[in-house]
């Protein structure tokens, strides 16, 4: 896939609909290609700016979404008029009903035994045929050489065709960019996504999405945890895009 979008901030986001996504992921996902896709939201775009790990990560990433209403704006602002948001929770869902039907497996690693339990039971009811190669908590701590390479020997042999990956932003992009080439099979970091669909964290009602202001119902439910992220981080957004903006606007030589 030729891969057009633009450059948000300091991470390449892709311009992409619906179907182009989850059809690309559902082709490299047959070939058991080593990809990975970031879906990235106003917290990872700003990450971006000082974390250079992260960057590189996401502006290696072989799809990176616009997840967040202000990240598809900011697309739209920059010449892709008809961007959606193309967000983790949904695209998981779409994926898994198209992995339902093409008899393709699915992994899911990150999160927690209990909320990987509780998502089997969701999933189960929802796509009864939906095949699960398999489910891994990862402890919260570094892992050895030989962990890694047993986790990356379970994957493989679970023949996934895709691995959702919740591990939260930034370690998910970081440990997908690490295992590329290593695990064969598409990668995807969703983040709260698991918690989401096992219905351990109430997710904000669609006019809320529709609207753009999911980002404040999550903060009206987890106001100490969230406080920071979302006021720090979409203060910095809104600068930083209006520099970039007005400096893309501005002609050669006066920028």
């Amino acid at each position: 896939m030729q891969r057009k979008g633009q450059a948000v901030l300091e991470a390449f986001i892709d311009a992409v609909t619906w179907e182009e996504a989850v059809g690309q992921i559902t082709r490299w996902g047959a070939d058991h290609q080593s990809r990975y896709v970031c879906i990235c939201n106003v917290h990872s775009v700003v990450t971006t700016t000082s974390d250079v790990e992260f960057k590189i990560a996401v502006n290696n990433a072989d799809m990176a979404t616009p997840d967040g209403a202000p990240i598809a704006w900011a697309l739209r602002r920059l010449g892709h008029p008809m961007q959606e948001r193309i967000n983790g929770p949904d695209l998981m869902m779409k994926y898994l009903e198209e992995a339902e039907r093409l008899d393709q497996v699915v992994f899911f690693y990150g999160s927690t035994e209990s909320t990987l339990a509780k998502l089997r039971v969701t999933l189960a009811r929802q796509f009864p045929r939906l095949r699960i190669g398999g489910t891994y908590s990862p402890p919260f701590r570094s892992l050895s050489l030989e962990e890694d390479e047993q986790i990356i020997e379970m994957i493989n042999e679970s023949g996934a065709n895709v691995v959702f990956v919740g591990l939260g932003c930034p370690k998910q992009e970081k440990w997908m960019a690490d295992h590329r080439g290593r695990v064969n099979a598409v990668m995807i970091g969703v983040g709260a996504a698991f918690d989401y669909h096992a219905g351990v964290i109430k997710r904000a009602p669609l006019w809320w999405q529709r609207n753009g202001l999911e980002w404040l119902y999550r903060l009206a439910s987890e106001p100490r945890r969230l406080f920071k992220r979302y006021m720090v981080t979409n203060t910095l957004f809104v600068f930083g895009f209006l520099r970039q903006f007005v400096t893309a606007k501005l002609p050669a030589g006066d920028a």
